[in-house]
């Protein structure tokens, strides 16, 4: 028996080497996403430059884009579903507003549907020259001028009312009655936090 050059008895044979095993195959698998979501950010699909922390901000995910992203929806399906196709939904809104409050100044109108005076005031004057409102002086303040529906603007939401209901039905679309209600819950809620920002 002789010594080999590492000291011990005989010669030793070598294994094969075999190829290292793919180093991404558990950091792409989703439970290695979940577990270790800031270490997607070094990924190659993020790009040679891409470096940590460039890919936590996604912007698809945020509230305010999905918030706009239904709204958008909802805004076609009232312009495909409405009576009249040039009432707009904010202009719908002020009629009803009118409506349920009575003849209303432009600072009631803002109160009530929550839309700024600037747009207020241009929503008012295109109903106006639609003829379905009209415009008087408070007895009290003639500077301050008060907006009342017509007989046409009351027949506008007449017919339109049936037409808003399947609008906010199509608007739920899929959704079953427990994820209605807890929509319109959320929705209620963000919107009572106005003013604690």
């Amino acid at each position: 028996m002789s010594w080999g050059m590492t000291g011990h008895l005989g010669a030793v044979p070598r294994r094969p080497s075999l190829p290292p095993p793919p180093l991404l195959s558990f950091a792409t698998s989703p439970v290695h996403r979940m577990l270790f979501p800031m270490s997607q950010d070094l990924l190659p699909e993020d790009g040679a430059d891409a470096g940590p922390g460039e890919a936590e901000y996604v912007f698809s995910d945020q509230i305010g884009h999905l918030l706009r992203r239904a709204y958008q929806r909802h805004l076609a399906i009232f312009q495909r579903n409405a009576c009249d196709p040039q009432l707009t939904s904010v202009q719908f809104v002020t009629l009803c507003a009118i409506r349920d409050n009575g003849p209303s100044s432009l600072i009631e109108l803002v109160k009530s549907t929550a839309i700024d005076q600037a747009t207020i005031r241009g929503i008012v004057d295109r109903l106006k020259a639609r003829g379905l409102i009209n415009q008087t002086s408070d007895p009290q303040d003639r500077r301050k001028v008060i907006n009342c529906l017509t007989d046409e603007g009351r027949k506008m939401l007449e017919d339109m009312v049936p037409c808003a209901k399947r609008i906010s039905e199509l608007t739920m679309g899929q959704l079953n009655p427990a994820e209605r209600l807890a929509v319109t819950h959320v929705l209620r809620k963000m919107i009572a936090q106005d003013g604690e920002e």
